[in-house]
């Protein structure tokens, strides 16, 4: 019964540093449209509180648009942690659906079932078919059909961070209901099934087959034959909430679901971000993904664009709501088919010059393509660079390769319809003879790391290399000798992952050498960088006589017996806090040196309970800079019950990146809180075997 559904674990993804956690808010005023069960109308948003039985124990709230036609399309939008329906409302869902006409449907998390207001997408009882929180969002649905003209075949699902990882459930367990799903910065389905899992999946992240996560989703409705949902998957390359591992992984167990290859069949820049793109044998895009080049953890939005024919912002900047010049609602909906256009893909090849040939002079370049609804343009590259475009047939474009360097050249057709579909030809290559010589070089220069730099670790080498008529390659020298080629990346990047521990400490010079297509060639200035050691920044085994390390701080902590090597010769350390009408917060701390790429490792045991249900106890290791604190891992019990880890466990590789090259205060907490009884709550937790290193 949902009034049994009592606090629930939050699995550690905690207000300010996890899963989409946002500002709090409800969402407010009016909507057109009338629905049974209605109680409040506020903002753009009405909340509708009769929806089925609701196991789940949610908040349904609603955007209906004026003048809806019939069989509309409808969206449902999960928030992320400490958010409400109104917060993920900025993210321009609403907005989009005025213009569009579909209708939205905002679930909402209570505090009740999770104390962060996390959709509870590691909880076996809230993702499965038929049950929890999935039966109550897909009730939400029926909902909606049951009150308005709802096309039940443009059924559609979305969510950032843990309501992206709600949204792979959904897609998962309901894929007789939703036709597409994107997510935002979330997880595979059943990643985890547990709290300890849950927080291994979101760092380092989880590697399966694609076809162990293809089984996973086929066993939610094994019983099911249809066709899956498209799925749209949307990371930052620098989210260090959830690792951006987690776009690859869900790639992976979607194109294995859809029985799709995992070679994309379309690589390109959208808004200058790499967007890629997997169909199946007929040419329709089945899984997409678009890897958000600097990128933190959020939903990526661009109030500067209007969705087209109108002057409505897409979204409004907020926590967790990112501005980054490319707005996902819009390409999601194009994605989804709502902008009212077709989704099939024109076709397009090359018909001359043949593969293989040999040109001089001026050449009549030409294409073929076509489309269900018709051919707007079709682009003429060479080199990859645009080098004509023709809207009527016969597609074709006057090339002077007199123009273009003697040697080697590649050309491709890319088609467009007017949704903005497009496809890519195969490419051909000529050589042409008859042309100039190309004696300009390329300019290149290192951009990371900068002269001066003290490296241990993998380090990432950057580079932007630029030519008129393009660069071919870049590869980066360490000392004098090519250590190996750099990867493209937008506006003319290029990088290259280092592996330092092969090489001596102190001193090291850096150089990048640009290539272009006629061979030339040019080397960047010399970068000189310091080599440290590749030691761990720091250990802490806690010997008998106490801490291995000077200056720990250790507030209602205690050496204890307990040791994670088993050895009577050391000890752990204990730290234990009961509640007696109040909050108790006890605390270890020591400054440390992070080094660069900074890793965290620990073991700990942990017995967390909870005597009623507003109690909550909590354990968590929080890195300190500046005077603010960031939790970099957690585990937290509310209401009533125990969460107990009996063995020691290891917490491994926890990514301290964002602090690297710091001094830090390293920080053991332990937390209760219980305003009803007294000495029955406690937070007790042993820490061992400390490690942080690169």
């Amino acid at each position: 019964m949902q009034g049994q559904r009592f606090g629930r674990l939050c699995c550690g993804l905690l207000a300010v540093t996890v899963l989409g956690c946002g500002p709090l808010g409800s969402p407010a005023d009016e909507s057109s449209g009338e629905v049974s069960g209605v109680v409040e109308v506020q903002s753009a948003l009405t909340q509708v509180t009769s929806f089925g039985t609701n196991p789940g124990g949610l908040r349904m709230w609603t955007h209906v648009p004026a003048s809806m036609p019939a069989n509309a399309p409808l969206i449902v939008a999960l928030h992320g942690c400490t958010q409400s329906a109104n917060a993920y409302a900025s993210t321009g869902w609403s907005a989009l659906a005025d213009t569009l006409k579909f209708y939205v449907v905002y679930p909402e998390q209570v505090s009740g079932n999770n104390s962060t207001n996390c959709f509870n997408w590691f909880e076996p009882g809230d993702t499965a078919r038929g049950q929890g929180e999935a039966l109550s969002i897909k009730q939400m649905v029926d909902q909606m059909k049951a009150t308005y003209s709802v096309d039940p075949s443009r059924v559609f699902v979305t969510g950032l961070s843990a309501g992206g990882a709600m949204t792979h459930v959904m897609a998962a367990t309901y894929p007789d209901v939703f036709s597409g799903a994107a997510v935002m910065a979330g997880i595979p389905y059943k990643c985890a099934t547990s709290m300890t899992q849950g927080f291994s999946c979101m760092s380092p992240g989880v590697d399966k087959t694609p076809t162990a996560w293809r089984d996973l989703v086929r066993g939610a409705f094994p019983s099911y034959t249809g066709a899956y949902p498209r799925i749209s998957i949307w990371h930052g390359t620098s989210d260090f909430t959830v690792k951006n591992s987690n776009l690859t992984e869900g790639v992976e167990q979607w194109t294995a679901v859809h029985g799709i290859d995992l070679q994309e069949d379309l690589s390109e820049t959208v808004a200058g971000y790499p967007h890629k793109v997997y169909r199946d044998a007929a040419g329709k895009a089945l899984v997409e993904s678009y890897s958000l080049t600097g990128m933190g953890h959020g939903t990526p939005i661009d109030p500067a664009f209007k969705f087209p024919g109108t002057t409505v912002a897409c979204g409004t900047a907020g926590a967790y709501v990112l501005d980054t010049d490319i707005c996902s609602t819009w390409y999601v909906a194009k994605f989804f088919g709502l902008d009212n256009t077709d989704s099939v893909i024109p076709t397009v090849s090359l018909s001359a010059p043949g593969q293989g040939s040999t040109v001089s002079g001026t050449v009549q370049v030409t294409a073929t393509a076509s489309d269900n609804v018709g051919v707007t343009r079709v682009e003429f590259f060479i080199d990859n660079a645009l080098a004509g475009s023709d809207p009527t047939a016969p597609y074709a474009f006057t090339w002077n390769s007199a123009t273009a360097t003697n040697g080697s050249h590649v050309l491709v057709a890319r088609a467009y319809d007017a949704a903005g579909n497009s496809a890519t030809s195969s490419t051909v290559t000529v050589t042409v003879t008859g042309g100039t010589s190309d004696t300009t070089a390329p300019t290149v220069g290192i951009t990371s790391p900068t002269g001066g730099a003290t490296l241990s670790g993998t380090v990432t080498l950057t580079a932007n290399a630029s030519d008129d008529r393009g660069v071919t390659k870049v590869e980066f020298l360490v000392d004098g000798a090519v250590v190996g080629q750099g990867t493209a990346r937008q506006a003319g990047l290029f990088d290259f992952n280092w592996g330092t521990t092969a090489y001596a400490t102190g001193t090291h010079t850096l150089q990048a050498r640009a290539y272009d297509a006629a061979g030339n060639s040019a080397a960047s200035a010399l970068v000189q960088v310091t080599l440290a050691p590749a030691a761990v920044g720091f250990t802490e085994g806690f010997s008998a006589n106490g801490p291995d390390n000077a200056g720990w701080s250790l507030t209602g902590w205690a050496l204890d017996a307990s040791d994670q090597t088993g050895s009577t010769a050391s000890k752990s350390i204990l730290g234990a806090a009961t509640a007696a009408f109040n909050t108790v917060t006890r605390t270890a701390s020591i400054s440390v040196a992070l080094p660069a790429n900074p890793r965290l490792t620990y073991w700990r045991k942990l017995d967390l309970s909870g005597a009623n249900i507003s109690a909550s106890a909590a354990f968590r290791v929080i890195v300190n800079v500046g005077g603010v604190d960031t939790v970099v891992d957690s585990a937290v019990k509310s209401g009533l019950g125990t969460l107990t880890e009996a063995n020691w466990t290891q917490r491994a590789n926890l990514d301290l990146s964002a602090f690297a090259n710091k001094n830090v205060t390293l920080k053991f907490v332990v937390t209760v809180t219980d305003t009803s009884t007294n000495n029955l709550s406690r937070a007790k937790a042993w820490v061992d075997s400390i490690r942080v290193g690169p």
